[in-house]
């Protein structure tokens, strides 16, 4: 609950200040807000959403406070007021925590005038304008712009507020700039000339991407330093992606992001509501130990850009709720400080309110999930942007698979995999992991050897860590193949075939085969293997009289291995992860959950019995387990807004009683109610009458 009185200077300025920042407001305010908005309206949106952070628009493309910077434009509406200063000293008054919000993306004419050398450059040599706004000029990030501009902003701020930390929003720039400054850096750090357009095959975009990196990691760096000069305990916060984390030096980021903060502001287009607790899945798989904040917004997400619009309620408290069940923690932002429509104030205080119930649990508990989903760095940071987004559908065609499944996981970033961290799994998936070093390689080997399973499809281990072919793919041995054929595609009119009963081919029964991929690699199973399913030679799909198979099945399509250490292995030669998050067919979503199923050997550690979709999170305790359950069950989980809420129910949980323990208590997590239960066969069952949106299940152990 948040506190009316102001805390102690001593309890909110301090290095450790940002771990009690658990639920934070944004306002980003407009040109003309200081004359129009009404900042009591969102001092009491602090209180009523028990927010204890926020977040508000300082400066750097706009100044909401009387900035004596050069070329430092502030808002014209300003007059002898101090916006930001008075919502800032309101939230303190509060005992809340405060950042101050900067945009350095874009400058105003006489700035561009008397300092053309911070304007972005295209690759035609023309200075940039903004692509959304033409008044105005899109920044050089690379540029002193940021590396000496910006920071005498950032002292300002941190020298005249009390502000706990910064916050930058659009600082990593806009792709390749063909400034002279570019030009000459680029080439004295590379020795080649900047690239024409983004390709992994060429030399030069790679030396652009090491380039940028380095610069931008410089900049955390000093852009931290300028602040804590003035107040130690404050912090310069770079906005970043799940993915954007590949651009900077990770040794830097837990050095100098005492959190991260993850803008995913809503769903677009066809995403499935679980994909902000991925964000945070994706998070907690490189940085375990840093709190992730999901920046959420209350209007829609869409290529639009309807930024002062309104979504409903069901939809931003899904989309924060997603993030919540995943451990992050929520933070919505409202752009332009003029509240016209207020349909989305309760939703956020609906959601808030449910985190800061649930929260001690998250808060004492770690992620304690079996089964772990290798994120392949080490092959995304040779696609671009465009070609990043196509590779990760075989990662999420394999998530929506084990959320369908209901079974409860968690991401294995491939750039932080130590043999301590895989032991945390019994089961690791590797969707499509192309590039594997050969350290990496031997880690996932002698995993196996240990006891762990590994479950593999299509070109995993094919390239090296540079992504250079390899003759014989990395792993092969170990899942029990060869290649005899390399990836075809895309083929049309596949199928495998059901070949004799084996835990990988049930819940197929009634059929002989199944439908198949479309990109296809010909294997031969090496001895001591199994193999459940067997390709069906391809035939035509048109003229009709034609479909029909010529041939019998051959080829393993699936193969299977127990290993002498007590794991297993199976591998699928075949874009089943990609084919399934593109079709979304029922058998190949069966058949990656009957992978993992067999890959865990006795069974999970988790199972949940319902009608409906959810998202399941498991944690642990020293002496608790808690089984966090979220009901994605709606008439558009694949496609926002969602209109209305489906409660499902009754919803029964049976978890596994660890060895040596009985059941003190079962409680539900948002009331502290006792919820009666039953053990037997070494599980305690319990069972939830109905679950509207998100709840958790807490075992006390004794």
């Amino acid at each position: 609950m948040l506190h009316t009185d102001t805390k102690a200077s001593s309890e909110l300025r301090t290095p450790d200040w940002y771990k009690s920042a658990t639920r934070w407001t944004q306002l980003t305010l407009v040109e003309d807000d200081p004359i129009r908005f009404d900042p009591d309206f969102w001092i009491d949106v602090f209180r009523r959403t028990h927010s204890n952070a926020t977040c508000l628009s300082a400066g750097g493309y706009m100044a909401f406070y009387p900035s004596k910077v050069e070329h430092h434009y502030v808002s014209k509406h300003i007059g002898d007021t101090d916006p930001f200063g008075a919502l800032v000293e309101g939230a303190r008054q509060l005992g809340m925590h405060v950042m101050a919000r900067v945009d350095p993306h874009a400058i105003h004419q006489d700035a561009a005038d008397a300092h053309p050398e911070w304007v972005m450059v295209d690759k035609d040599g023309q200075p940039m304008r903004h692509w959304a706004f033409p008044d105005v000029w899109v920044t050089c990030a690379y540029s002193d712009y940021n590396f000496k501009f910006m920071p005498e902003i950032l002292r300002e701020l941190t020298a005249n507020y009390d502000i706990d930390a910064i916050f930058a929003n659009r600082w990593q720039g806009h792709g390749i700039c063909y400034c002279e400054a570019c030009k000459t850096n680029f080439r004295d750090a590379s020795g080649l000339e900047l690239p024409r357009a983004a390709s992994i095959e060429d030399p030069s975009w790679m030396a652009w991407n090491d380039w940028r990196r380095a610069l931008l990691t410089r900049l955390v760096v000093e852009w931290d330093q300028v602040m804590k000069a003035i107040k130690p305990h404050s912090s310069f916060i770079p906005n970043m992606g799940g993915v954007s984390l590949m651009d900077f030096d990770q040794e830097i980021i837990k050095k100098y992001c005492p959190f991260l903060c993850v803008d995913d502001q809503g769903r677009r287009g066809t995403e499935p509501v679980w994909m902000a607790g991925r964000n945070g899945k994706r998070m907690r798989a490189t940085f375990p130990d840093r709190p992730s904040i999901l920046i959420t917004s209350i209007g829609p997400e869409e290529v639009y850009r309807w930024k002062d619009g309104v979504t409903l309620g069901n939809e931003i408290e899904a989309w924060t709720n997603s993030g919540t069940v995943q451990g992050m923690l929520p933070w919505f932002t409202k752009f332009n400080g003029v509240v016209p429509d207020q349909r989305w104030v309760q939703p956020v205080i609906n959601s808030f309110q449910l985190q800061e119930k649930l929260e001690p649990l998250i808060i004492a508990t770690e992620p304690g999930a079996e089964v772990g989903i290798l994120d392949p760095t080490t092959t995304l940071r040779h696609h671009d942007m465009w070609s990043r987004k196509e590779a990760e559908n075989h990662e999420l065609g394999v998530y929506h698979a084990l959320v369908e499944a209901r079974l409860p996981f968690e991401l294995v970033s491939d750039a932080q995999m130590t043999p301590q961290r895989l032991d945390c799994f019994k089961v690791l998936v590797l969707a499509n992991s192309t590039c594997l070093s050969d350290e990496q390689a031997e880690m996932l080997k002698a995993y196996v050897a240990r006891g762990g399973s590994l479950v593999g499809a299509f070109e995993t281990g094919m390239r090296d860590a540079d992504n250079s072919p390899r003759n014989t793919p990395v792993l092969a041995d170990l899942f029990g193949y060869r290649v005899t054929s390399p990836a075809r595609g895309p083929v049309k009119n596949t199928y495998i075939h059901i070949n004799g009963e084996h835990a990988l081919n049930r819940g197929f029964e009634g059929a002989e085969r199944i439908i198949g991929g479309t990109q296809l690699i010909g294997v031969d199973a090496l001895p001591g293997t199994e193999q459940p399913f067997l390709y069906v030679p391809d035939f035509p799909d048109l003229p009709m009289e034609e479909v029909y198979p010529r041939r019998d099945p051959q080829g393993a399509a699936v193969i299977a291995r127990q290993h002498a250490g007590g794991g297993r292995t199976v591998f699928i030669p075949w874009n089943i992860g990609a084919i399934f998050w593109q079709v979304l067919a029922g058998d190949h979503g069966r058949l990656l959950a009957n992978a993992v199923r067999y890959a865990l050997g006795n069974g999970p550690e988790v199972e949940i019995e319902t009608r409906g979709v959810v998202d399941l999170a498991l944690r642990k305790g020293d002496d608790t387990t808690i089984l966090l359950v979220n009901n994605l069950t709606n008439p558009m989980m694949m496609k926002g807004p969602i209109r209305e809420i489906f409660p499902i129910g009754p919803v029964t949980a049976s978890i596994a009683i660890p060895d040596g323990r009985t059941v003190d208590a079962v409680r539900l997590g948002s009331t502290g109610e006792s919820l009666p239960h039953k053990s037997a066969n070494g599980r305690v069952s319990v069972t939830l009458s109905q679950l509207s949106t998100l709840d958790a299940i807490q075992v006390c152990w004794s």
